[in-house]
């Protein structure tokens, strides 16, 4: 393994191309400057709303422009930071970005403010007197509904002049993360192999050599539990903010105020949570003790947990025939999507190099009226494969959302948005089973299937369990240190994995590891859109081409329904635990299949 690259060192071909959203940076800082005069044109409207339907129509049509060009530009500067967070220029695009997307929002809560203040009954009346504001309905009553929780118009500007302080949790958590943590090397002399985030969850969590495997770890937990009060600040000023916020709104807690947007109630969110946690943790352990029996390790630390049952069997796959793969195994979802797959690896919309600076992990970017950018670091593993099908589903979905609804309906609750990612892996492991051609292959590719089941209902999910009792903590006003994340992290895991793991302090730790607690109640969605999806996916198997059709409706469908009307055009009836079950019960059968497979 050689030494990291800067980003100037990586070959382009490797890289995105920006020039879509701006072609350069001037043309960026051009970009700036004309939403922010697009926002001040818009403050024309402000005590007018109230005069009549088509005022109003005016005024949300130039909102959404302004929206989508100001969407443009924040994305510039995101991906930008995200490619290379070391680099001065980005750092100071994603400032300069934030300023003026605070400034934006700031000079645009008047339209909800007014809007709230209006007489009963005017939503009917001006939609009775102005059908351009159809599109527009959902929207207006999704407003209407936070009514009870809004602040003063005085209060909401201000909130959202602060946008960018607010935020603050989060671009703390990212610097730390990308441009101050060192790992040290692991190994000697001309052994010797370099240590990062992304090195270490894309390749050392997974390499079937255990002492690197180990050692990596030893590495990369002391360099955690270095920074550990330092992300524990962060973390926990995130937590206050939301506390206080929840309060602030009158709600009854800070879990109800964020599934509010999502369109979620407490009893959804609680269902996931507790069917998963309860149903899985029999079979997971099940397959952690059949990995260490195969595998003949002395005990089962948490960084054993993905280390690939066969390693002497451990195909690599380069991106050129991941992408080959990809596109034969998504056919099935018919030409418009096939063209959206193949713009996505030819027109160099993903960025799968690895150089110093790189954000970690992987994620889709869908910019309104352009097309989706995709973020991975490449592993040449299989694993690389999957989580690329999975940024494709989000690809496909956002942007067959994007042609088919205006931007105000383009985007889903975030309970329905990973179905169509995980359905992709889905779809993946399906065509790769077609095509195993003999044992050894279907046991390598039941442990992939089974690797997307693990990402979704065991680390995101017990990360998203984290979060449920933090949040539980802090609204009894209890201090959040880096010693009660750990503990409270400790629990989680000692709580799902029982005997089956030997606990160590790294594996407290991993609070640390992933942006998703500065991003609402996000964590949980991932299991909640690989149980629509693996409902979804069943249907397609046994219905074949009318499931298909339905389920590109579901997609073509944005936001414009709740989640639950989505899941259930594609077949699915999240309101009930029965499809929870029968998701988890299917990965207890491919377990069963693999403990045969090793007999």
């Amino acid at each position: 393994m050689g030494k990291m690259l800067t980003r100037a060192e990586v070959p382009v071909h490797e890289t995105w191309d920006l020039t879509d959203l701006f072609p350069s940076q001037e043309a960026f800082e051009k970009g700036l400057e004309a939403v922010l005069k697009q926002a001040e044109s818009l403050t024309r409207f402000k005590g007018r709303l109230g005069e009549g339907a088509s005022v109003l129509l005016e005024c949300l049509n130039e909102q959404e422009a302004l929206l989508e060009e100001a969407g443009k530009a924040a994305a510039y500067a995101r991906l930008r930071q995200s490619e290379d967070g070391t680099n001065p220029l980005n750092l100071s695009n994603s400032a300069k970005s934030g300023d003026v997307m605070s400034r934006i929002m700031s000079s645009l809560t008047f339209v909800e403010s007014e809007l709230l203040e209006l007489e009963d009954g005017w939503l009917d009346r001006y939609l009775q007197e102005e059908k351009g504001l159809a599109s527009y309905e959902r929207s207006l009553k999704l407003l209407l509904d936070t009514k009870p929780h809004r602040l003063t118009s005085e209060t909401e500007q201000v909130l959202a002049s602060l946008g960018e302080v607010l935020g603050a949790p989060y671009r703390i958590y990212l610097r730390g993360k990308l441009s101050d943590m060192t790992f040290e090397d692991i190994g000697e002399g001309e052994e010797k192999q370099p240590v990062s985030f992304r090195l270490y969850e894309n390749t050392y969590e997974m390499s079937e050599d255990t002492e690197l495997r180990r050692a990596a770890y030893a590495s990369f937990s002391k360099t955690l539990q270095g920074s550990r009060h330092t992300f524990a600040e962060a973390y926990a000023t995130e937590v206050k903010k939301q506390v206080i916020l929840s309060r602030l709104r009158g709600y009854s807690s800070v879990t109800e105020m964020l599934l509010k947007p999502q369109q979620v109630t407490t009893e959804m969110y609680d269902l996931i949570h507790d069917t998963i946690l309860t149903e899985l943790a029999p079979h997971m352990r099940r397959l952690m003790k059949l990995k260490k029996r195969v595998l003949g390790l002395d005990k089962m630390l948490f960084c054993d947990l993905k280390a690939p049952l066969d390693p002497d069997f451990n195909p690599s796959i380069s991106y050129e025939e991941a992408c080959s793969t990809i596109r034969s195994a998504l056919a099935v979802l018919g030409p418009e999507y096939g063209e959206i797959v193949d713009s996505t690896f030819t027109k160099r919309w993903v960025d799968y190099a690895d150089n110093i600076g790189k954000s970690t992990g992987a994620f889709c970017s869908s910019t309104y009226g352009v097309h989706s950018y995709i973020l991975v670091t490449w592993a040449n593993n299989m694993r690389s494969a999957f989580t690329l099908a999975h940024e494709v589903g989000h690809a496909g979905h956002l942007m067959l959302a994007g042609r088919n609804q205006r931007i105000t309906n383009a985007r889903p609750s975030m309970y329905f948005i990973e179905a169509p990612s995980t359905m992709n892996e889905l779809l993946l492991a399906d065509h790769l089973m077609k095509n195993a051609e003999d044992k050894r292959m279907r046991r390598f590719i039941i442990q992939q299937l089974l690797s997307t089941y693990y990402h979704n209902y065991v680390t995101h999910l017990l990360e998203a369990e984290l979060q449920r009792r933090v949040y539980r903590w802090a609204s009894e006003d209890h201090a959040i240190t880096a010693d009660k994340l750990s503990e409270l992290k400790g629990q989680v895991l000692s709580d799902f994995w029982g005997d089956a793991l030997e606990l160590d302090e790294g594996a407290k730790l991993t609070w640390m590891r992933q942006p998703h607690y500065y991003m609402g109640l996000y964590p949980y969605t991932y299991a909640a859109g690989l149980t629509a999806s693996t409902a979804a996916a069943q249907v397609i198997r046994e219905e074949g081409q009318p499931a298909v059709d339905r389920w590109l409706e579901v997609l073509k469908a944005g936001g414009s329904l709740e989640p639950l009307k989505l899941m259930a055009l594609a077949g699915v009836d999240m309101s009930t635990s029965e499809p929870i079950s029968r998701a988890v019960a299917y990965v207890g059968s491919l377990i069963d299949e693999l403990e045969a497979l090793y007999e």
